[in-house]
């Protein structure tokens, strides 16, 4: 495992800019950033579908686009089957080298597009599915999905009746399938984000990455705090930071700070309503979650003797 300093002072910041100015996010949008580093870690021989999400309204009104690659917007559950069908046409043409990119929300992904997305992977398609987690439907008003936090506020978990249960573990679905290559990732940390992101690019079948996007709106905060917040889910292990090869390596890329998780739920208006008991619940949850994590990455991949 490596340290803060070192995971935001290696390999320079790549330059070149394959949005353009105009996008429509809300200030501090996670999804906006991300969406950035993803391409500069691409480049510009990608194809990107986007599937209904806040991004179908991020890249513009046609016939204008705030990206300069070629964009597929899709269905909302079709993410995964779109992203095959452009790979197999680019095959078709002998244009192996093309990435695709297929990028969604939470929405998209752990819910509508699940059905879609395994296919995909089952397949073992040669793509790149990238998940912008804001944790919750917030282009539609902000309504619960099963990426949302447990207890977490939104507008059909109220402060009466917030969630209850944990989080959906989208990564150990995956693993399930015997991905090659997926990962967690945080904009607050863009060199790392980048590097897993060329990583799944070199890396042939499916990869999926799974980033933790801030939104200000749905999370009541400050735009300017998102990236201190972000950072802070991955310093508490809310969030923490992995990689998974084959569904069987686990390696964890950043040591967290021994920092308790009421920093991180103290920073948000959507937690504003926890109580003590609340808070001491959720700890424990994260606690354990980072043991098994642990236990995981300490553990021999399995090897198959024919």
């Amino acid at each position: 495992m490596t340290t803060d300093t070192e995971m935001t002072s290696t390999n320079p910041y790549p330059q070149a800019e394959h949005m353009q100015s105009g996008y429509l996010s809300c200030q501090g949008c996670g999804g906006s950033m991300i969406m950035r580093h993803c391409l500069k870690a691409l480049g510009p021989d990608t194809i990107c579908v986007i599937p209904a999400c806040c991004w179908t309204i991020i890249a513009g009104n046609w016939p204008y686009c705030s990206l300069n690659i070629p964009v597929m917007h899709t269905a909302f559950e079709t993410a995964g089957a779109a992203a095959s069908g452009v790979r197999a046409a680019l095959e078709l043409k002998g244009k192996n080298s093309t990435h695709v990119l297929a990028f969604a929300g939470d929405g998209g992904t752990f819910d509508i597009g699940l059905q879609s997305l395994s296919g995909a992977v089952e397949r073992n398609e040669d793509i790149i599915y990238v998940c912008y987690d804001n944790e919750a439907y917030m282009n539609t008003g902000i309504q619960r999905s099963s990426a949302t936090p447990e207890m977490a506020w939104t507008t059909t978990t109220p402060t009466t009746f917030p969630k209850l249960g944990p989080k959906k573990n989208i990564i150990q679905i995956l693993t399930g399938h015997k991905i090659p290559y997926c990962a967690t990732a945080n904009v607050a940390w863009p060199l790392d984000l980048i590097a897993k992101v060329r990583r799944a690019a070199e890396t042939r079948g499916t990869t999926f990455i799974h980033v933790l996007s801030p939104c200000p709106p749905g999370w009541k905060i400050s735009s300017e705090k998102s990236i201190e917040v972000a950072r802070l889910a991955t310093q508490t292990k809310v969030f923490p930071l992995y990689e998974v090869i084959n569904g069987e390596s686990y390696h964890i890329n950043l040591e967290p700070e021994n920092i308790p998780v009421e920093a991180y739920l103290r920073t948000q208006g959507r937690f504003s309503h926890l109580k003590k008991e609340d808070i001491a619940h959720i700890q424990q949850r994260v606690d354990y979650e980072w043991k098994i994590l642990l236990q995981r990455s300490m553990m021999e991949p399995f090897h198959m003797n024919m």
